[in-house]
């Protein structure tokens, strides 16, 4: 094994993921097709957990660029109260609020879902359903009309709950997991921005929960190689998210979700057809 090479790879699936974890395309889909041409020497436990742990580079990227809004403690001379923000404690319950469908279905499914879910055939039927679900939902919003949630801070404990049994639907490989939470925010009245946003503070828990699980499947005995290749993929998710997450909150304030609802369509096409032929 060239252990420059996989480091090249590492920062490969890096860039992808960093990319696609937080565009409502589908991470899982671009990952399938990108091992597909360029392949890890690695075990197959290995890759597996790693495809879900670089994702903790991605986390980080979230909370270093939201910090000041996820933090919840201030500096005080009051007593306790005066030291804690009582908005974001409000804004973690709703995060913690919106996991909760997500892991109790998750966690007992882990190795069936990826045991019979990780087909190419599913993802790419989720990539078309939920494309044209973007479409559909973006040709029925009144560009005149104003949203009526347009911060996270206004989403109260039953949408957050709401969103988060959206979050179900992206257990489904090719669903993707900040497309499910995106489009169920809208669906109630989220703004894009907000909607997008809020899916991004779930993300924090979520995929640190299921990193967790992976690793632990995976045991803690690495080797050198794995764990110089798993950090590169994470420094390397990390950095691209900070780019991504910004260019696309920044989009999402003057554009609609149209343009990723017809890539993901054309993507699933791409995925269905390879996979056939092969």
């Amino acid at each position: 094994m060239n252990l420059f090479v996989e480091m090249l790879k590492a920062v490969l699936f890096g860039v992808v993921e960093g990319i696609t974890e937080w565009l409502p395309i589908s991470s899982t889909g671009h990952m399938i097709l990108l091992d597909e041409f360029i392949q890890l020497q690695m075990s197959d436990a290995f890759k597996t957990m790693f495809n879900v742990v670089i994702q903790l580079g991605a986390i980080l990227a979230v909370v270093v660029l939201y910090f000041p809004k996820l933090w919840p403690f201030k500096r005080g001379d009051k007593g306790l109260m005066s030291w804690v923000r009582m908005d974001t404690v409000s804004l973690w319950i709703k995060v913690v609020v919106a996991i909760l469908p997500s892991a109790i279905v998750g966690i007992p499914f882990d190795d069936w879902m990826d045991a019979h879910l990780h087909t190419a055939p599913v993802v790419a039927a989720m990539l078309v359903i939920y494309g044209v679900a973007f479409i559909l939902i973006e040709r029925r919003q009144n560009p005149h009309k104003r949203a009526r949630i347009q911060s996270v801070e206004l989403i109260d404990m039953r949408m957050a709950l709401g969103i988060g049994l959206f979050q179900v639907l992206s257990l489904v490989p090719g669903t993707s997991r900040s497309g499910a939470t995106i489009l169920g925010g809208m669906l109630m009245g989220c703004s894009r921005a907000a909607a997008s946003e809020f899916s991004f503070f779930l993300a924090i828990p979520t995929m640190a929960g299921a990193s967790l699980i992976k690793v632990l499947k995976f045991g803690l005995s690495f080797t050198g190689a794995e764990l110089l290749i798993l950090l590169v993929g994470c420094v390397t998710a990390f950095v691209v998210s900070v780019v991504a997450i910004r260019t696309f909150i920044g989009y999402v304030k003057k554009h609609s979700f149209t343009a990723f609802g017809w890539y993901r369509i054309a993507l699933g096409a791409l995925v269905a057809v390879y996979f056939l032929l092969k």
